[in-house]
């Protein structure tokens, strides 16, 4: 974490993660193992967890003196130089828990954006991440450097007669939001532009989306061979890479776009900034909703991601599972058959097609049903019809195949 400076000499920042099952306030990783993951993915050490609960958080200190006390305690046991929360915290309760540990404090927030800020490389991506940054940055102006002292007005001081040095932080904070927002629009509108000829041109467009690691930017290679960068961590990729892909079945090409991950809890404020590059998931003709299928948490990152494409205004559009990562599997996990169907909430049928993207299984087998959904034969090819009865799971064999179910199974 950039706010935290290695005391150690070397390896990189160690950090303690914390968190706090708030009653009442929905999800809860009780293992902390994804705020790990984006922990190293930020370049630090987590080296110890601490769970709390509590009805409600304490307007101070989020935790409470005591455990405030006893992750103290762990920070000067391990010589940690940075505390990790899993949930959001006030500008106050940062604040406080930083002179209480004296160390850096940091929430899940916080170190999303520290992630996606080192992560970016497009100047659209940039822009996005700079104005997600602001916003947060604008809510954190509180009284905790000396330097935010009233300023004398007058001939050669900045700002008018008493105008404190955090109203002209913000003031220009604010300012800076603005001329983010005004350019932003500029690529928004260049990226309608793209998008319309695209649509002149009748191309059919497909867009990978799911949690993150779950190995969208892997399948995306492999499908059309691209070096698009992919690896075992969390938001490995976060600019939008749109390339041809050419399907012998139905003899034409189609356009496919590699969308950045979603995770829980993702900040509302990345959300609305990353709104240009979401809206590639929003205008495509399909989606290809990829899953880890080998993740115990698979029902809530399936969730999180048809919540988030309600938020872009994506629910409507037709959708394939395509459960990834089929190598790592279990023999009595592993399906039939490639090629099935599963039922959603609300009654929902959508095509699941097993690959394993980085051994090349089942490529071929998703390529029929994207060719399919191309020539607009795919409902009627795999009975799509929410009339139908679905299988149970009494119907499944000794080889573990769960058949058409409900969201909430695993494969």
């Amino acid at each position: 974490m950039s706010a935290a400076t290695t005391t150690q000499g070397a390896g990189p920042p160690r950090a303690i993660l914390v968190g706090v099952d708030v009653a009442g306030s929905g999800h809860f990783d009780p293992t902390l193992d994804e705020l790990a993951l984006l922990c190293e993915s930020a370049g630090d050490l987590p080296v110890a967890r601490v769970i709390a609960k509590r009805k409600a958080p304490d307007p101070a200190l989020f935790v409470g003196s005591g455990k405030a006390d006893e992750i103290k305690a762990l920070v000067l046991g391990h010589q940690a130089e940075a505390v990790l929360f899993d949930q959001a915290l006030s500008p106050a309760q940062q604040r406080n828990l930083e002179r209480h540990l004296g160390v850096a404090v940091a929430d899940r927030t916080m170190l999303i954006l520290e992630i996606f800020a080192a992560r970016a490389q497009s100047h659209e991506g940039k822009l996005q991440v700079e104005l997600a940054q602001l916003q947060y940055l604008s809510t954190r102006l509180v009284r905790r450097w000396s330097h935010l002292e009233r300023q004398r007005g007058g001939i050669g001081n900045r700002g008018g007669p008493g105008e404190a040095q955090i109203e002209l932080d913000r003031r220009m904070i604010g300012e800076r939001i603005k001329a983010v927002k005004e350019r932003l629009v500029k690529v928004k509108r260049q990226r309608s532009t793209q998008r319309r000829s695209r649509e002149r041109n009748q191309t059919f467009r497909v867009s990978l989306v799911g949690y993150t690691n779950a190995g969208k930017s892997t399948l995306f290679n492999a499908l059309v061979k691209a070096r698009t960068y992919a690896a075992d961590q969390l938001f490995a990729t976060l600019d939008t890479t749109t390339r041809q892909f050419y399907l012998e079945d139905v003899g034409r090409s189609v356009s496919l776009s590699d969308t950045v991950g979603f995770i829980r809890d993702l900040p509302h404020k990345l959300v609305e900034a990353f709104e240009a590059t979401l809206q590639e998931a929003a205008d495509a003709d399909l989606l290809l909703h990829v899953v880890d299928a080998a993740s115990p948490l698979l029902a809530e990152q399936m969730a999180e991601v048809q919540r988030v494409l309600g938020d872009i205004g994506a629910a409507g559009i037709q959708q394939v599972l395509v459960y990834n990562k089929y190598d790592k599997l279990e023999d009595n996990q592993r399906p039939r058959a490639t090629v099935d169907v599963l039922e959603l909430d609300g009654g929902v049928r959508v095509p699941r097609v097993f690959v394993s993207a980085l051994q090349g299984q089942g490529l071929d087998s998703l390529k029929q049903v994207i060719s399919q959904a191309v020539d607009g034969t795919l409902a009627e090819r795999l009975d799509l019809n929410p009339s139908s009865t679905p299988s149970t799971d009494d119907d499944a064999g000794d080889d573990g195949l769960l058949p058409t179910g409900t969201q909430h199974s695993h494969p």
